[in-house]
């Protein structure tokens, strides 16, 4: 069976305070989250299930009033963010900086060779998937050529639609 979940009477207190004081769904399951094991004397994985949260979430939301009740609130971080990032943004920029001159004054940038470099720099290899994922992070994008050739001359072509057979006759 489960470990039941250690809930003292100063968290039931601020677990009643703040439902009285909920704004959000979010803070009314942070109150629940403690005062339904309290009462009802079940498991975190039977709260969870019942908010519709995972047992993580439950005892996370727990700690949340244990610390405001403890006083030592902390402020909320970010769960996202780049946690495996091989560069931070400013190494980044600098390492694509040889190759922006490069591309400002109209040359063709190859994959191939800042594949090369970055894994001369991290010193470990990497797919080429991190190479196009850096890239597309900092603006750049694969310009195509475009659809028409730059030799085209509109006059013929509009010659060639007015003189050309209407209809093809199939063989």
């Amino acid at each position: 069976m489960a470990r039941p979940a250690m809930i003292n009477d100063e968290m039931e207190a601020a677990a009643q305070h703040l439902v009285k004081q909920a704004d959000t769904a979010r803070e009314l399951r942070t109150a629940l989250s403690v005062l339904i094991p309290k009462r009802c004397s079940v498991t975190n994985a039977d709260v969870g299930q019942l908010l519709g949260v995972g047992i993580a979430t439950v005892v996370r939301m727990q700690r949340q009033i244990r610390d405001q009740v403890a006083g030592a609130i902390k402020p909320k971080g970010t769960w996202g963010g780049r946690r495996r990032q091989l560069l931070n943004w400013d190494e980044e920029m600098a390492f694509l900086e040889p190759w922006v001159t490069k591309a400002e004054v109209g040359g063709v940038l190859v994959v191939s060779p800042i594949h090369a470099a970055l894994e001369g720099k991290i010193g470990k290899q990497v797919p080429a998937s991190t190479v196009y994922r850096l890239l597309a992070r900092h603006g750049w994008r694969k310009v195509a050529p475009d659809t028409c050739h730059p030799k085209k001359d509109a006059d013929a072509q509009e010659a060639f639609k007015k003189t050309s057979q209407k209809r093809w006759k199939k063989l």
